[in-house]
């Protein structure tokens, strides 16, 4: 996941800060316009001092007044706030900016669809637009799920209280970039708050159940329906790899994932029509609770000797409540 640092979120030196930010190797810089158009003066500065891409979140009730400062100082990214706009915003074709929307977490995602065939990504306010040092909102993790389903080609970033741990579910989610601001400028040493953003091991305030597929968004069969046939159209239907088995009060009896159902070809590749279902589902897989925090959860992967890909979360009595991927850490950055 792309780092994009907040630039304006200390009181030090713009050229002391693009230097820094750059000696660390920092994906973007993050420039925040709260309808002031001087902010371009520190683009161009920034432009003379360094290559690194500049993200611009332009937060305007009359962005048109941004149209010719953009052809003359072209940026890399460049995002409008949706809550300021008073119509459909209509970019000009010569701004070759990658385009964004951005939402606060009021707003519902389906806002995007207008925009969905020009512009290339959506920016999730998890704090309040322009302002630095709030707590994340842990509804955005919902806000992620539902947009990668109903626009799975766009990418998603995200801004305002990313710490370490934030950090790393929003790479787990499949999440693009992520703008910090405080989070960088206020730690002891900003390398090391860079590296946390990168790595994360440190202090949990969330919990699996904040940020799992739920029920309903997971593959899920009744054990007693389970055939072959079945678990490989339901693998199929959900595109995620894998499906759990349920017994009649919900507890978890098993996980078939496409590592199972190849080890069984394998072993019954002779009687291929005839393979026991019993024989591509693993009745043990390794499984965690909902009420586990991030903490819990990497200690929990770091213990196996073997790659974790799906990972059933339960609830303390056994049954099925939401499920993890691993792919998107697996697949690195899109």
């Amino acid at each position: 996941m792309k780092i994009s640092a907040s630039i304006y979120s200390t009181d030090r030196p713009l050229l002391e800060v693009v230097k820094e930010l750059d000696a660390h190797r920092i994906d973007y810089f993050h420039v925040d316009c709260n309808d002031d158009v001087r902010v371009f003066e520190d683009i161009k500065k920034i432009r003379e001092w360094s290559t690194t891409p500049i993200d611009l979140h332009i937060i305007s009730s009359t962005p048109e007044k941004y149209f010719d400062l953009l052809r003359e100082t072209p940026v890399d990214y460049v995002t409008f706030q949706h809550e300021d706009l008073k119509s459909k915003l209509v970019l000009p074709a010569d701004i070759k900016a990658r385009k964004g929307l951005a939402i606060t977490a009021n707003s519902d995602i389906t806002v995007f669809d207008e925009y969905a065939d020009n512009f290339d990504f959506m920016l999730m306010m998890a704090t309040i637009p322009g302002k630095s040092g709030g707590s994340f909102n842990k509804d955005i993790f919902r806000k992620i799920r539902e947009f990668k389903r109903r626009y799975p080609t766009k990418r998603i970033h995200v801004d305002g209280g990313v710490n370490g741990e934030v950090s790393f579910i929003l790479r787990n989610m499949g999440v693009y970039a992520s703008v910090s601001g405080s989070y960088l400028f206020k730690a002891e040493s900003l390398g090391f708050a860079l590296l946390n953003l990168k790595t994360y091991e440190n202090e949990s305030l969330f919990t699996v159940r904040d940020f799992m597929l739920n029920n309903g968004e997971i593959p899920v069969l009744a054990e007693h329906e389970a055939s072959f046939e079945s678990i490989l159209k339901t693998i199929d239907n959900y595109q995620l790899g894998f499906v759990m088995l349920s017994d009649a009060e919900g507890r978890l009896a098993g996980i078939s994932s496409n590592a199972d159902i190849r080890k069984g070809l394998i072993k019954h590749f002779a009687k291929l029509p005839h393979i026991p279902v019993q024989e591509i589902i693993n009745t043990q897989p390794v499984t965690i609770r909902e009420s586990a925090t991030v903490i819990e959860l990497l200690r929990l992967i770091k213990s196996k000797n073997f790659p974790i890909s799906y990972l059933p979360v339960i609830n303390d009595q056994g049954q099925i409540s939401g499920a993890l991927t691993f792919i998107n850490l697996i697949k690195g950055e899109a």
